[in-house]
């Protein structure tokens, strides 16, 4: 992915408005470019640190005055004597840390309820400012660094909104200060100026951060230049429901939206942001599950279009948090409109990616930053495109991703040689037309009833194919598509996409007694952090995908219909794209469930199912 050219930036050049030169380091008035990057000259120790509020055109707590966020700069000391900067700004709800709020109940016995709640009370939590990871390695490097606060966290006016309009609207706001065309303030009201900013910015962060980086990006805001999104939700749907269903993040059964929404509510006086919050749990419709103007104004792939900036993505196949299908998505519509793209693609859970890279990102990040920000011709934008982990620490270049080279190969569900279960998945199965039944028990899990599949489970069905006769990969988007009835008080279907085959998998990715720090040796560096590995152990199967339906959103995602227990359905819907390679002699199955207990609400038990064999089947994107 690297590919820098030793000496291509020679003598002085004024590249958007920020000086480059070969100085010697001792000349620190200008920002260095050697060998294709910028050079750490600057003294972070010494930096300017300050805390100004940058004025928006909202009013989110309708208090009758703008609201105002947050940003606290880190810049190299130079820029008070004329030095001019880029900036890298990351934007998050969590400089204030967290507050307690109950989660929503997830066994359901009449319709999905939500739990009571009210604002916190209490002192005022504060702020801190915590290092990120880019503000020692950079600012020493010739870029000024900023921390913002979401609205309603931390020092910032207004409320939280789960990256709602105003939400985006007001950390935008940050990018025009820094481009001269938004005003921001002291804390004793004076007013402040970015005279030292080149006008050009990036936006960076994990997760919610970089969810709030791509709504901004959205908005086609003058001067931001890349962004740099790791494990970024860029649809809010899509991480709370799938295909009309009420769907966790894997291991936070009962959070939803205002959830969020309410552990972030860290501002001074958070009972004024009672009426959004509650607007939240009302608009975001926990009962249906209906995709609605709510959770379309939080889907940021729609905005692609608008985007100004490139793109630098990290995904995760491994990431049931942060689910595959949102890279997937972003991935699928920047190509679509030809935005300026890098994708890494991790096999980790929902961690940073400087656990799974840490020099191969930092050099990478370092190089991206350098040539958007500062014009620097590096390379950044070389072949591959794509980079895979495709084993644990193994890494791969492809041109795109999906693979092109995948091709759609379906295997439909069929009866097995001697008993109904398990079933076979074959091209042509065996059975056609008959109907293979199960109930719904949510009590158990799934590796419960995916472990065994050498006798029939009243609870599942589990349909396999014979051991495989050569390693398949399987790049991009499984399909099911189910023919059943659906008789009982649980609307849900899951299906999972299972590896079956003992060997050495990865059973864990957690901290070691190593310690690694993120940028240069600095005294006082608190930047430092355990190095994460891989963890393995035998197993017999892996679940490689997952994925799930309200049966009553057969049709679409905005629209509940009621189910007829006497009646066949044709059901279709897709599992979380997956980078997935099965080896020969594996093999492949697929187990279908009603209520997949770590990810769905729990309905009453007793749900019958009915599918009819050889019309159901599941497509698989399969190279080799």
């Amino acid at each position: 992915m690297r590919n820098v050219r030793s000496g291509l930036i020679v003598g002085v050049c004024l590249v958007l408005g920020a000086t480059l030169t070969h100085a010697t380091a001792e000349a620190t008035t200008e920002v260095i470019v050697r060998e294709g990057k910028t050079q750490p000259v600057f003294s972070y120790a010494d930096a300017v640190r300050e805390t100004v509020y940058v004025e928006t055109p909202v009013d989110s707590d309708a208090d009758g005055r703008k609201d105002r966020v947050a940003a606290y700069v880190t810049r190299p000391k130079e820029t008070r004597q004329g030095l001019k900067v880029a900036s890298i700004v990351e934007a998050s709800p969590y400089f204030g840390g967290l507050v307690d709020a109950p989660y929503h109940p997830v066994d359901v016995t009449d319709v999905p309820r939500l739990s009571p709640w009210s604002p916190p009370s209490g002192p005022w939590p504060g702020v801190d400012y915590a290092r990120t990871n880019y503000d020692n390695y950079f600012v020493s490097r010739g870029y000024a660094v900023l921390s913002v606060s979401g609205l309603g966290t931390g020092e910032s006016d207004g409320c939280p909104s789960v990256v709602g309009t105003d939400e985006k609207l007001a950390v935008k706001s940050v990018i025009e200060w820094l481009t001269g065309r938004a005003d921001a303030f002291s804390a004793d009201g004076t007013q402040v100026g970015a005279e030292w900013s080149t006008k050009n910015v990036a936006m960076a962060g994990g997760a919610y951060n970089a969810s709030l980086a791509l709504a901004v990006a959205g908005t086609g805001v003058a001067g931001l230049k890349t962004v740099v999104a790791t494990g970024s939700v860029s649809s809010w749907y899509e991480y709370y429901r799938a295909n009309g269903g009420v769907v966790a993040p894997g291991g936070y059964g009962g959070e939803d939206a205002d959830l969020h929404a309410k552990v972030v509510l860290t501002r001074k006086n958070p009972g004024v942001c009672a009426q959004a919050v509650h607007r939240i749990e009302d608009e975001m419709n926990r009962v249906s599950g209906d995709y609605n103007a709510f959770w379309h104004e939080r889907n940021f792939v729609k905005d692609v279009p608008r985007f100004k900036a490139s793109v630098f993505q990290v995904g995760s196949v491994g990431d049931w948090n942060v689910k595959p299908k949102q890279f997937a998505e972003l991935w699928k519509a920047l190509e679509r409109n030809d935005v300026p793209r890098r994708l890494w693609l991790a096999r980790t859970p929902h961690v940073d990616i400087l656990h799974a890279r840490r020099q191969v990102w930092t050099d990478a990040v370092h190089q991206w930053f350098d040539h958007w920000l500062y014009g620097v011709r590096n390379g950044a934008l070389g072949e591959p495109k794509v980079q895979v982990e495709t084993e644990p620490t193994v890494w791969q270049g492809y041109r795109n991703w999906p693979d092109p080279a995948a091709r759609p190969v379906t295997f439909r569900f069929g009866a097995g040689d001697s008993q109904p279960q398990p079933g076979k998945l074959a091209q042509r199965p065996a059975g056609f037309g008959h109907r293979q039944e199960f109930v719904d028990a949510p009590g158990r899990t799934a590796d419960e009833l995916v472990a065994d599949t050498g006798n029939a489970d009243p609870n599942r069905l589990v349909y396999l194919t014979g051991p495989l006769p050569k390693d398949l990969r399987l790049s991009g988007v499984p399909e099911v598509t189910l023919r059943a009835s659906v008789a009982g008080p649980s609307p849900y279907l899951a299906a999972l996409l299972v590896d079956y085959g003992t060997d050495t998998r990865p059973a864990g990715f957690g901290p070691t007694e190593e310690s690694w720090c993120f940028g240069d040796s600095i005294p006082g560096n608190s930047g430092c952090r355990a190095i994460y590995r891989y963890t393995t152990a035998q197993t017999p199967y892996q679940v490689v995908s997952r994925g799930w339906l309200d049966a009553r959103n057969r049709h679409s995602a905005s629209v509940t219909e009621p189910l007829s227990p006497d009646r066949t359905y044709t059901l279709r819907w897709d599992l979380q794209p997956q980078e997935y390679r099965f080896k020969a002699g594996h093999r492949l199955g697929v187990v279908l469930v009603s209520t997949d207990r770590d990810f769905t609400l729990r309905y009453p038990a007793g749900t019958r199912i009915s599918a009819q064999l050889g019309f159901s089947e599941i497509t698989l994107p399969l190279a080799g």
